[in-house]
Formats: C-alpha cells, structure tokens, sequence
C-alpha cells in the first residue's frame, strides 16, 4: 500500500492516491487513467516503488472535471479548457457544446416520438385483432398529411411498404419521418381492376421543419374499414365500404389512402397485418 501522507520538498502535504480517491470521491482506476493522459499528473512518484501522490492544489482539478463532465465535456475536450487561461477560447468551447447538445437534444426528440408513434400503432393493431374491428365506419378526415414521393404502384406491396426508393429520397432531403407508411390513389377503382396506377407514398414530418415536398389529404367525408390479413384479399374491404354506402345512401368518390397499421416493418405473421382502407365519400343527390 502506498503511505498516507508524505511531505516533499517544499514541505507541502501530500497524499497517495487512496486518499484523493476517498478525500475527491473518484477511483483509483480513474486517477492513473488521468495520469496516463496527462489530465491529472500527480505532483510526485516515488522513484522506488512508483506511488503517486498529489498536492491538495492539485486536487482541486478534480471538482473542475467532474463539473465538465456533467457538462458533456470529453477528456480531451477538458485538458483543452484546463490548459487554458483564455476567456475566448471557454467562450468558443461553450458556445460549440451548447450546439452539440441542442442537436443531440432535437435527434433524441425525434427518435423519441419514432418510438412512441410505432409503439401506438402496435396498440391499435392489438385493439384491432383481439375485437375483431372490420365494421365500416364514416367520419369527418380532417388532415392527412406528410413528406410524400410519387411512384407507380403494381400491386407490389413490399416493396411499397419497405420502400428502398423512399428512403434513398428521405435521406437526400434530410428528413425525418414518423408514423405509419400510407400510399393516397386518386383511382381506387383502377387500383382494384390490377392496373398500373401512379400513387403518393408519404408518412407525417418528425423534426420542425416546412421544407420538403408535402402532401395533405382531407377536410371530407370518409368512409373507413380495417383490413386485416394478406393484401392479396384487399379489395374484399374495398368493396365492403363500397355495398355499405350503397346501402347507405352514400357514393364514392375516386380517392382512397391505404394507411399501413402494422405490416412487414413489425411482424412476419400475414395474417396480424392491419390496414386501414380510408375511401372518400359523399352523399347521393336526391
């Protein structure tokens, strides 16, 4: 064990590196490491047996790092600030890390809201499963709206809903999504029919931000079903919502948005796959 307390030349106290440990709350681990890189050099080793040991002066550096940390500060960020006696340069060093945090901050934002938004959809999808919701219900849409990209739709569900072309454009934007795919057809009916129909993929904005390519659908009526299952049956919804609002008094217009509840991105299970079929509707003229 190295000894407590020994006095140098200069006849300053001096302690081993077990009692900075105990006296500044930080291991012994910690304060070779410092040493190692030249943060915290302690003010003597014993030629002997190599033991360290610190003037109380030097101790002092120890709150000051731990208050960097808790700042954010990394090492080799704090031997810049301690060896400096410059007001600017604490001014650059600040001002830069306040703008490190403030990113770090709006990219935790939205990774938090990703979170959330993904987690609910797995909840509805639950809700949806265990009672059984496939009845069709009509209400007022008020908006629909996101970052969207126009692409031709054959039927290829996959590769619509795990887009590669979607997030390729997303990431050369440089935005950020969260929430469920949706793809918006201005012609349902041909959609049905197998053609070949152009389509809008888009998915709500995550970060604060108006400068991208946005695409809004609603203030109208709608008539809405759950689809649960294989997207090769879909058109058994759409033609459900078509004989309620027959039945109804409604008719159909010629959009619908199709909004991916759960699919390929959350389960392997086809059959747990939820979709919402969203078609808009007006009622028939007397």
């Amino acid at each position: 064990m190295e000894r407590d307390i020994r006095e140098n030349k200069d006849s300053r106290q001096l302690y081993s590196i077990g009692q900075v440990s105990k006296l500044c709350n930080i291991s012994q681990k910690t304060l070779r490491y410092y040493d190692k890189i030249g943060l915290i050099k302690p003010d003597k080793v014993d030629d002997s047996n190599n033991y360290r040991y610190y003037s109380r002066e030097t101790l002092l550096f120890v709150p000051v790092i731990k208050y960097y940390k808790q700042m954010g500060f990394k090492l080799e960020e704090m031997q810049e600030l301690l060896g400096s006696s410059s007001y600017s340069r604490h001014i650059r060093k600040f001002n830069e890390k306040i703008a490190e945090i403030q990113q770090q901050m709006s990219e935790l934002r939205v990774a938090s809201r990703s979170i959330r938004d993904w987690r609910d959809l797995i909840l509805e999808a639950q809700t949806v499963l265990e009672n059984k919701v496939t009845e069709v219900s009509v209400r007022y849409l008020d908006n629909l709206s996101g970052c969207y990209m126009e692409q031709d739709f054959n039927g290829n569900y996959p590769e619509t809903i795990i887009n590669i072309d979607w997030t390729n454009y997303l990431e050369q934007i440089d935005i950020s999504i969260t929430g469920s795919v949706m793809i918006y057809c201005g012609d349902f009916r041909s959609k049905m029919l197998r053609k070949n129909v152009r389509i809008k993929v888009f998915q709500e904005v995550a970060t604060a931000s108006d400068d991208y390519p946005a695409f809004s659908v609603g203030g109208t009526m709608i008539a809405s079903c759950y689809h649960i299952g294989n997207y090769g049956t879909i058109n058994d919804t759409y033609k459900k919502i078509m004989n309620w609002a027959e039945t109804n008094g409604y008719e159909c217009s010629e959009f619908s948005v199709e909004r991916f509840v759960t699919d390929f991105w959350t389960t392997k299970n086809i059959d747990e796959f939820i979709t919402e079929v969203i078609v808009g509707i007006k009622r028939k003229e007397v």
